[in-house]
This record gives structure tokens, C-alpha cells and sequence, in this order.
């Protein structure tokens, strides 16, 4: 491998709790990350699931790093602290923005006698607004970002995801972020304060409302009904001989080609099935139907006779079986490793491959430093380029953006949004399938939330031509986007080899659904067969013994498989600032999820038998889980996660008594009296509404949060205070749409434009005479060859 591209960016971690693989995911891909922990340890060393001592989540997000141990509140090590600090590029930070100021290490004390420091500050809702001193779990993060809502079966409670997501969602924009206000600095020479809310993180980053949704959207209705979607029919999860396997029909050609294994019955002859809307209304006969012809066949069978057929099939895997899975273990995802001394198990290794090699696990938390005396020679800012402060950092950066649905759209969003020239190369025949629309002559959402702030070029690159004209955009470029199968690209002459031929700067980012090395290498695949094959719709169940599954309304990985894209092309364009080259960079889905199911599958390395699926019931935690309020299907989530927690909580629901029951005493006893526990705590919700007993929980210092439905995200008191919401227009829409228009607050770099999104093939004309300098004459003879394919005039 090259030098892995974040080599010469050093990093100070002073995180604690949600947000802390921020720093690993910056360590997997080169940076010298030293992480800084009070004498005693981080609380996160006691985060749960702990085996064989060790705290199976801090030594994840903590590998690749160094340690050192420091007393802020002495002076000399303060004055240490403070000189790390300075020989630092990046500041990511959980617990420093609570100090007192004047002693020279809050975020904002740092920045301002430093320059050029990016300092990132995670917390938990924010540096501001209503809620900005309030606490949060995954649970309560996730109730609050409107995703549980639509989370569960229709008629029950909802259903709070499997453990990790969300923080590897919080993380990863983290990262992002970081990067961004880093490559800034490359820019114009000053760093800046970055504000990053989780919970903002989760609405904007994790499976937005409002924001780019998967292909089912076409069979949802538009408005907000108050109960949870009938998730069984999006993505159906049917027996067969030896489990489960779901499909996904999204295609017309791929459900033509079900009807024919189905051996054409008449009752489905009707074109209507053709349609996704008109199967999801039919799935009470369509899917027993196909569990008929599934139930003699294994998962494998069926997985291998969907490829045959061009039908998406992925059987469901439970987290034992993950481990043992000879694609993950031949990938590379999934390695053997010592996480602490004498603790080895089974682990995703990271997220990405750079140049062909996996940028993940190299060793665990180091050993406490010798001293910070390798960075005392403070670093010299760079003087920075021609880029003005204030101005979007990519501006001058060009993107050929080749990516479709919901990974490509999140994935090429992120430059257009910060000010490159990103060129939608589409071609009409074969259309994206964000493109699909309910209605004719009209926009599909997700198209004007995803596709903003591009231009769009028509081209066939099935053609010779085509092709030509491709290498003739590449060679100018700086960037690729594409998520096809493993080797599309290469087929087609335009893979990273062939292009940095003619452009040794250009960076091609390659993703799928499982990657380009290992038996299911050329496995269709998408978002919800994902999360089948790594264990996340395993877990997603109310218990261990429910065969439904609850994952089928949320889009995931997809919207983070986009955003771990973008990080590690933004690391190679600032690795590119120093060394002139580019780099291949591939994303596999799978290995997202399986990083952030990391926790869980350790332990299951570790203690074969223990993870299953837990609903909401968190095993390490009483009282913990969703509860139900005053009123129509309303819930609030809490997580009591120690004793002082316990006993702030027994004051506000007037129950003292039970802080001084030895029953319930400990973290241990109350987990073994939980039905008791959570009874009263839902005795005392019930009397009230979920913002009633969140609000009165988050005053004593409990973290809850109340389910929020979408409509009620644009009303939150906490997200309006942050401007966290402004509204988005087309001419081809009915209204505009609520839009967010940064996931993080800058100092110095503004928030993303709003141009509407192209329409296919829209720009084909001036990119091709002011890009491609083509004639005239030239161009008109490319449109009637069918190579280059100008905007249609019914479609203008």
C-alpha cells in the first residue's frame, strides 16, 4: 500500500462516550491520533458489553491510537496538554466545552490562540439551543430523530435498532466533518470551531425524514400517517428450508423475472404488478405465493438461482454465522486480533480499502506515552492556497459523479454541497432509481434532496464514443463517484488503472454492496439484503424468537455507506495536497455495518451464544427501553445507565424509596429486578405526555427523549433554535420540501447553496462545448449518434 493518506495529520481525542470511533475511523486512515484521558480513565472504559474485563466498545473505537494520561485540573499537566495541543492539526473533543474558561483548553479558548486548529466538538444535542446541557443515549437519540417512528411492526410499540448504529452514524460525520474544516485550513490557512450535535447527526446523517429515501418511498404514502408502516411489504422476509432469505424487487425486469419462476401465473398477468405500489398492495397473496416455492430450497439455492434469474435474494444471517462467513474472513472485514492483552477475537478490521488494501485495525490502545515530546515542535500552519476564507472548501474541485440511488446521491452530495463542480454523468435508457416518480411530468423528492447543486450530463458509456469522452472528462478531473458491481467500471475501460494513466491525480471511488474480493463479490445487492447478510435484521426483532423482521422502512447502510465514501475520498484529496498523486478507494456496505455491529460481534466471538436479538430491553441497563406515555401511540425512550441516574430518577417520579432499596441498589440489581424497575418508571410515564417526562427526566440529569414523528422534527423547539431545518425548491414540485442545509456548524464555512436539481441530461450542451470544448457541429453529430443525450423537450 501507499502511504495510507492521513499520515501527516496529527490528532488529539479527548471524547468520551457518543462520537468516539470519530478518532478511530481517522486512525485507520493514517492520522497519528493520541487519545487523552483523565487520571482513572474515560467512563467509556466501563461501556457495555465488558468481556474478560475489557470494554468491548472502548477497545474498538480506541485501536490505532496512543495514550496518554492527564490532569487538567493540575497546572503543569495542563501546560502539558496545552503544547499536545499545539503540534496538533485536529481537536476532537467530548468533555473540554464543560470547563471552566480562562484556563486556556476549552474548545474556544484553543482555537483562538491557535489559528490554525480545527477543534471539533461533539456533544450530545449541541453547542446551543434549548437542550444543549441535556444527556443522550442511542436510544433517546433515536427516539428524538424522528428514524423510531418508523421503526417496528404496525400495532406494537416501536423498535429501537440493534446497539452501534447510531453512534457509528455520529462518528462518521464527525470524520467528515473534521476533514472538511481541515481541508480548509489546506485552503486559506486558518482553522475554525466545529459544532457537532448527535442528535442533528442522526436527523440529517442517519435515514433523514426529509432527505434522500431508498426505492421503497415509491409504495409509502406522502403524508405522515401516525402509525408505523407495514415494513413486512417492503422488502419481504420469507422461509425456506433451512431459515430465512429476503428479496428485493425493485426493478420491473426483476420482478418479470419472479413472475416467471413463479411459472406466469394469470392472477398476476396484470401490468400492474410491474410497478412496486401495485405489488405492496397485492403482498397478502404475492409473497405466501413465493414462500411456496422457496420452502424445499436452502438460502445459498435460493441465493444462487436469484443471481441466475437477475432476481436480488440474500439469505438472513444471525451474528454466529457472521463470523463464520468465509466472504467476510476472504474480504478482509473480519480478522482476528488482539483487542487488549490477552483478549483475541473476531472483529471488522475497518471500513475502506485504499489503493487495494484495507485501511482498518493495525494494533490496539497503545501503551500511555513516554511524553508528548515528539509533539512539542509545534507545527507550522500552512500559509494555505488561493482559497478565501469564507468561501466553500471544494470550489475548483471537479467530480464525475456516476453514483445512483440512495449511496450515490448521499456520497456525491457532500462535494456538490461544499462547492464542487460535481457533473451527473446519466443516461436516459438505463435511469437512476431515485428517478422514479409516483406522479408523470413530475420530481421525485428524493431527487431534489439528493441531486441538488449538480449539473447533469446526458451520455451513452455503453458506446465507444461515450467512453471517449468520459477519459476526456477524466483527465481534467480531480474525483470519480461510482457504485456499481466490482469490475463495471473496468469493463468499460474507465477504471482507476486506465484513468490515472491520463491523470495520475484523479481519485476513484469504487463502492458495492459487498465488495470486489470473496465468493459473493458479484452479488446484486442493496441496502436491505446488506443488512440480512451482517446480522443487522437479525437483531432488529422484538426478541430472539420473532421471525418478522423490523428493519424493512429504514434505509441503512446506505446514507453512511455514502458518508464513509466521502470521508475517505476527502482523506486522499488532502493527501493529494502534498504528494500529487490520486488513490483507489472502495466501499463494500457490508463492511459499514459490520463495523457498527462490532461491539455485538466481538462478544459473540468471545461468548458464542450471547448476542440475540433483545428489542428494546437493553441487557447492560435498568430501567432502560421505550416507554408508553399519555395519549395515541406515544412513547419516550430512557436509559438509566448508573446509580446516581437511579436515584435522580426515583426523586422526579417521587419514589426515594427505591433509591434506597438494596434490590435495587446497583447497575446489576436492577437489571435483575428490571420488570419490576420498569413497571413503575411506565406507571408514571403513562400519566403524562413524552415531552412532559422527557423534559422532566433531562432537568434531573436522566437521559429520555421523547418519539418524534416527522412533522414534529420541523417544530422541535430545540432543532428551530438551531436552524436545523429551511425548505427546498423546484419548479417541478407541488411545494417546497423541509431541507437541512448542514449536518455541522462551522465558524468559517458557510452552508450549503440550494440550487435545484437537473433534470437528465440538462447541462449536456454547455458541458460539452465549455467543458469538453466541442464544436458545434461535433456536439449535434454526438446527439444524433445517440452518444450524447441533451435534456427532452417533453421532460423541460
Amino acid at each position: 500500500m501507499k502511504t495510507l493518506p492521513l499520515t501527516d495529520v496529527r490528532v488529539v481525542d479527548v471524547t468520551d462516550g457518543l462520537g468516539e470511533s470519530c478518532g478511530r475511523f481517522l486512525a485507520d486512515l493514517g492520522a497519528e491520533v493520541v487519545r487523552v484521558e483523565r487520571p482513572g480513565g474515560s467512563a467509556s472504559r466501563q461501556a457495555a458489553p465488558v468481556e474478560a474485563g475489557v470494554s468491548i466498545p472502548y477497545a474498538l473505537n480506541n485501536a490505532n491510537k496512543r495514550l496518554v494520561t492527564l490532569d487538567l485540573d493540575a497546572d503543569s499537566e495542563r501546560a502539558t496538554f496545552i503544547e499536545l495541543v499545539s503540534g496538533a492539526d485536529i481537536l476532537v473533543e467530548h468533555t473540554l466545552r464543560r470547563r471552566q474558561p480562562g484556563q486556556g483548553v476549552t474548545p474556544a479558548e484553543l482555537v483562538g490562540a491557535r489559528p490554525g486548529l480545527v477543534a471539533v466538538s461533539i456533544s450530545d444535542f449541541g453547542l446551543t439551543g434549548p437542550y444543549r446541557d441535556w444527556a443522550a443515549t442511542e436510544s433517546v437519540i433515536y427516539a428524538m430523530s424522528g428514524v423510531l417512528s418508523r421503526s417496528g411492526e404496525p400495532g406494537r410499540e416501536p423498535l429501537l435498532p440493534p446497539a452501534g448504529l447510531v453512534e457509528q452514524a455520529i462518528g462518521v460525520h464527525a470524520a467528515w466533518s473534521a476533514l472538511l474544516a481541515y481541508y480548509d485550513r489546506l485552503r486559506t490557512g486558518n482553522g475554525q470551531l466545529v459544532d457537532i450535535s448527535a442528535l442533528e447527526a442522526v436527523v440529517h446523517g442517519f435515514d433523514p425524514g426529509f432527505g434522500v429515501q431508498g426505492s421503497a418511498a415509491a409504495g409509502r404514502r406522502d403524508d405522515f400517517p401516525r402509525g408505523r408502516p407495514d415494513a413486512a411489504n417492503f422488502y419481504p422476509v420469507l422461509r425456506c428450508a433451512d431459515g430465512q432469505v429476503r428479496i428485493c424487487m425493485l426493478a420491473k425486469r426483476q420482478w418479470r423475472a419472479m413472475f416467471a419462476w413463479l411459472g406466469e401465473p394469470e392472477e398476476f398477468a396484470d401490468p400492474v404488478y410491474d410497478t412496486i405500489p401495485g405489488r405492496f398492495a397485492a403482498a397478502d397473496r404475492l409473497h405466501p405465493l413465493i414462500e411456496e416455492l422457496f420452502a424445499d430450497r436452502t438460502r445459498d439455492e435460493l441465493v444462487a438461482e436469484g443471481a441466475a434469474r437477475g432476481i436480488p435474494i440474500g439469505g438472513v444471517l444471525r451474528p454466529s454465522e457472521v463470523l463464520t462467513n468465509d466472504h467476510f474472513a476472504l474480504s478482509g472485514t473480519l480478522v482476528d486480533a488482539e483487542l487488549a492483552p490477552g483478549v483475541t477475537a473476531r472483529i471488522p478490521s475497518g471500513y475502506v480499502k485504499v489503493d487495494g488494501e484495507r485501511a482498518g485495525f493495525r494494533h490496539r490502545l497503545a501503551t500511555e506515552l513516554d511524553g508528548p515530546a515528539d509533539w512539542s515542535d509545534a507545527r507550522r500552519v500552512p500559509a494555505g492556497g488561493d482559497g478565501a476564507p469564507g468561501t466553500h472548501p471544494f470550489t475548483g474541485l471537479r467530480v464525475l459523479d456516476l453514483g445512483v440511488v440512495v449511496f450515490g446521491a448521499e456520497l456525491g452530495r457532500q462535494f456538490a454541497d461544499h462547492g464542487a463542480d460535481v457533473i451527473k454523468v446519466e443516461n436516459r435508457d438505463f435511469p437512476d432509481g431515485l428517478r422514479q416518480s409516483k406522479r408523470p411530468n413530475s420530481l421525485a423528492p428524493s431527487v431534489a434532496w439528493g441531486h441538488r447543486n449538480r449539473r447533469s450530463l446526458g451520455i451513452n458509456l455503453r458506446t465507444d464514443e461515450g467512453r471517449k469522452l468520459f477519459r476526456r472528462l477524466a483527465a481534467e478531473a480531480d474525483v470519480v463517484l461510482a457504485n456499481f458491481k466490482p469490475g463495471t467500471l473496468e469493463s468499460m475501460g474507465i477504471g482507476y488503472d486506465e484513468l490515472s494513466k491520463i491523470n495520475p491525480g484523479i481519485i476513484v471511488s469504487d463502492g458495492s454492496a459487498f465488495g470486489s474480493v470473496g465468493p459473493w463479490n458479484t452479488r446484486l445487492g442493496y441496502g436491505p439484503l446488506v443488512r440480512a447478510a451482517t446480522g443487522v435484521s437479525a437483531l432488529w426483532r422484538y426478541d430472539a424468537t420473532d421471525t418478522g423482521l423490523s428493519d424493512g422502512s429504514t434505509v441503512y447502510p446506505d446514507h453512511i455507506g455514502g458518508q464513509v465514501a466521502a470521508v475517505a475520498v476527502l482523506a486522499a484529496l488532502i493527501a493529494r495536497y502534498s504528494n500529487g498523486t490520486g488513490a483507489s478507494i472502495e466501499v463494500a456496505q457490508a463492511d459499514t455495518a459490520l463495523v457498527a455491529l462490532g461491539g455485538q460481534l466481538v462478544r459473540e466471538s468471545l461468548n458464542p451464544g450471547s448476542v440475540v436479538a433483545t428489542g428494546n430491553t437493553d441487557p447492560f441497563a435498568a430501567p432502560s427501553g421505550v416507554f408508553a406515555c399519555a395519549g395515541d401511540d406515544e412513547w419516550c425512550a430512557v436509559t438509566v445507565r448508573d446509580d446516581r441516574e437511579w436515584a435522580n430518577l426515583a426523586r422526579v417520579i417521587g419514589r426515594d424509596d427505591l433509591a434506597a432499596d438494596p434490590r435495587f441498589a446497583t447497575t446489576a440489581d436492577r437489571i435483575e429486578h428490571r420488570e419490576e424497575v420498569e413497571k413503575v418508571l411506565g406507571e408514571w410515564t403513562a400519566e403524562r405526555t413524552p415531552t412532559e417526562a422527557m423534559t422532566a427526566l433531562q432537568e434531573a440529569g436522566v437521559p429520555a427523549g421523547a418519539m418524534l414523528r416527522l412533522p414534529d422534527l420541523l417544530k422541535d423547539p430545540h432543532l428551530r433554535a438551531r436552524d436545523a431545518y429551511t425548505e427546498l425548491a423546484h419548479p417541478l414540485l407541488p411545494g417546497p420540501l423541509p431541507t437541512a442545509v448542514r449536518l455541522a456548524r462551522f465558524t468559517a464555512i458557510p452552508d450549503a447553496p440550494l440550487n435545484p436539481a437537473p433534470l437528465p441530461g440538462a447541462d449536456t450542451h454547455e458541458i460539452a462545448v465549455d467543458v469538453l470544448d466541442l464544436t458545434e457541429a461535433e456536439y449535434r453529430q454526438l446527439v444524433a449518434d445517440g452518444v450524447l443525450q441533451p435534456l427532452e423537450e417533453s421532460a423541460s
